[in-house]
């Protein structure tokens, strides 16, 4: 028999978990949020009868407690729900997010719950309601024993990919995701801007990029970072990059830092590939200081 489950946080994670989870057969006894009205939203969706905005309400009722509020109020949601005796002694409680370990929890634990998180590895900038953005993504999971044997059956039950991680290696996990989720926004932002003044009209910038993203990520997969890599800095090639710093500098000064702190980085891993000699790695560095 699956476990049931309560909600505390009706936004875009407590609903994407709520409705996929009562779509797989587990029991949704309760949902919670600061707001009534978002609980009153969420139990519409989903069917559920319970929907208070006080969360020990429907958290000692459940078996499995996932706290998907904001990551600044996990921990003071978990000590209020605490000090209420609002976890049974054989409670999972579980949080979603990437930045913090189980440890947050350990109000929880107190109460004799076992503690543990599950970070979904994707963006959830909306939530369609008709599909299980779950399926086939990775949720990173960490915390006690139980819960992270709990943890992982509901992950493929989401459809989903577990991946164990070590609790201590939270903070940096969460920093790969933001470098390759968040930043790589950032740094096609850069690369609209540079396009756009060379003369592309802004509406294009992306389809003509578009092309060259897609087969990047594809040498990626098949030949990882060292062997994907291409361009001026492998190459050695000091005078084009020479001719960026120079443009750059000319026509856009103020993203000559980012240009100058990515080939520095950049010639850092292709001497880790044994792509570039010693003495070029030393060129490149040098440029990448130069005021």
């Amino acid at each position: 028999m699956k476990p049931s489950v309560g909600i505390v946080g009706c936004g875009r994670m407590g609903t994407a978990l709520a409705k996929t989870l009562g779509g797989k057969g587990y029991a949704i006894v309760g949902v919670s949020s600061l707001h009534l009205s978002s609980a009153q939203r969420l139990a519409g969706i989903c069917g559920v009868l319970d929907a208070t905005d006080q969360p020990w309400e429907i958290t000692c009722g459940a078996d499995v407690v996932f706290l998907t509020t904001p990551d600044g109020v996990i921990e003071s949601v978990c000590e209020a729900i605490s000090k209420q005796d609002g976890f049974s002694s054989s409670a999972i409680v579980l949080h979603c997010s990437g930045a913090h370990p189980s440890t947050i929890l350990s109000s929880a634990r107190k109460s004799g719950a076992s503690i543990g998180s599950m970070h979904p590895l994707q963006s959830f900038a909306t939530v369609d309601i008709s599909r299980n953005p779950f399926q086939g993504i990775r949720v990173a999971i960490e915390g006690d024993p139980k819960a992270v044997s709990t943890a992982v059956r509901m992950a493929e039950d989401l459809e989903a990919h577990p991946l164990r991680i070590i609790t201590e290696g939270k903070p940096l996990y969460h920093a790969a995701a933001v470098v390759a989720s968040n930043f790589l926004v950032t740094l096609m932002g850069v690369a609209f801007r540079f396009i756009q003044q060379a003369g592309v009209p802004p509406e294009e910038a992306f389809s003509v990029l578009k092309p060259l993203i897609e087969g990047t990520l594809g040498n990626i997969e098949r030949g990882g970072v060292h062997q994907a890599l291409t361009g001026p800095v492998v190459r050695g090639d000091i005078q084009t990059v020479e001719t960026h710093v120079q443009a750059i500098a000319d026509t856009m000064p103020e993203f000559l830092p980012f240009y100058k702190c990515l080939v520095h980085y950049t010639a850092v891993q292709a001497s880790e590939g044994n792509r570039i000699s010693p003495g070029l790695l030393k060129i490149f560095l040098d440029m990448s200081k130069a005021g």
